[in-house]
């Protein structure tokens, strides 16, 4: 079980549709609902935010509401700091970013990636009302199941292995 969350924080924001206000407000709502969830699922919960234009000479680190908060420090990117933090963890963290150099180098280190728009809807879902269930509409297009010819032996029901392992470590958040 990942015991260590790192979000690539403004890839986050981008992919929730949170960059188009103020940057200093959506990035302080993202560290509030990041705090939020961390006390619900209680995972340690690293951010990173870019600072390789304007940022200071070294790389900062702050503590805001259990969430530590990282900006990269100039000329680093936050794609980097993301990368040797997977790379110090290791199997023990999933990595949320939407980049595929990000996930692909969490990925080899054995680190579970999700992606920005998949975990902001688990975000936005574990904030909600509490017993409100999600629910999926009946009539809807998205048929996750894969289209199996006629040669293919085994139930055409099922999911391949792969993505039910992935779907049992993704119901963990």
């Amino acid at each position: 079980m990942p015991t260590h969350l790192i979000v690539d924080g403004y890839n986050l924001l981008a992919g929730a549709g949170s960059l188009s206000g103020h940057l200093e407000s959506a990035r302080e709502t993202l560290v509030h609902d990041l705090a939020a969830y961390r006390h619900r699922k209680n995972y340690f919960i690293t951010v990173v935010f870019d600072g390789w234009q304007q940022g200071q000479l070294s790389e900062q680190r702050e503590q805001r509401a259990g969430v530590q908060v990282i900006y990269s420090k100039r000329g680093e990117r936050a794609d980097q700091v993301i990368q040797r933090l997977a790379r110090g963890y290791g199997a023990d963290c999933a990595v949320v970013s939407s980049d595929h150099e990000i996930v692909n180098a969490a990925k080899a280190h054995g680190a579970f990636t999700m992606g920005a728009r998949e975990f902001a809807g688990k975000l936005r879902m574990s904030s909600g009302a509490v017993g409100t269930v999600p629910y999926k509409e009946l009539d809807s297009e998205d048929n996750t199941r894969p289209r199996r010819g006629p040669e293919k032996k085994g139930n055409p029901r099922k999911l391949p292995k792969a993505q039910r392992q992935r779907d049992r470590r993704l119901r963990r958040f």
